[in-house]
């Protein structure tokens, strides 16, 4: 499903070069529950950001379902990533000024979806996620993990075939935390793709394989289930 080959992020800044990663070659099954773990500073999310169209390598190559990625038109990412990838942040990135609803709703929107599939769509999510309630609320009136399941449920909504998780319960205590990767867990269940981003060994533990990363390079791969 994806796959990276020499995967290089050089960022410069006032004549200074940092590299974020060195070469790093991936393979992620269709399935696959990925976690990438490594000290802070080693690439996690630079790695992330470049898996989902946020950003641009320096070198290497990627591929999508066979497609060369870096070989598309901006318009032809846009439209992979619409489709293909969800985005579950750290600090959630919902939009203060939309409702419950409306956040969830709008990864339709962009993709065209009717008003009538949208709302039942939308309602399904609210009811399997457990937000029915809280769906005429706005971000600021829910607690954390609250907020959490919003992003996971927005993440979700267009059925992409990966999702890309940040510390999704970094922010997050304990119980709240769990609910979140157990949403996670059962998503992989049901077929879909994750690749995870966390310090949390707990959290790690939900996933088929760890991957770690150090000074921007894997230096090895743990398979946690069959």
């Amino acid at each position: 499903m994806v796959i990276t080959e020499g995967l290089t992020k050089v960022f410069k800044a006032e004549g200074v070069e940092t590299i974020a990663l060195r070469g790093v070659s991936l393979k992620v099954e269709r399935g696959d529950f990925i976690t990438v773990m490594g000290p802070s500073g080693c690439g996690k999310t630079t790695l992330l950001n470049l898996l989902g169209l946020i950003d641009e390598p320096s070198a290497g190559k990627y591929y999508f379902f066979g497609q060369d990625v870096y070989s598309m038109n901006e318009r032809q990412k846009t439209e992979l990533r619409k489709r293909n990838i969800g985005f579950v942040f750290q600090n959630f990135n919902l939009i203060d000024d939309l409702t419950v609803y409306e956040n969830i709703e709008l990864p339709l929107v962009y993709l065209g979806w009717k008003k009538k599939e949208r709302k039942e769509r939308v309602e399904e999510v609210v009811g399997n996620m457990k937000l029915s309630h809280k769906k005429r609320l706005f971000p600021a009136q829910l607690s954390g993990g609250q907020q959490q399941r919003v992003a996971v449920a927005r993440a979700i909504i267009a059925k992409p075939p990966l999702i890309l998780a940040d510390e999704p319960t970094g922010n997050l205590d304990s119980i709240h935390g769990e609910e979140v990767m157990n949403i996670l867990g059962n998503l992989n269940k049901e077929g879909t793709t994750i690749i995870m981003v966390t310090h949390s060994q707990s959290d790690a533990a939900f996933s088929r394989k760890i991957v770690h990363l150090f000074d921007g390079q894997i230096i090895n791969e743990n398979i946690t289930k069959v």
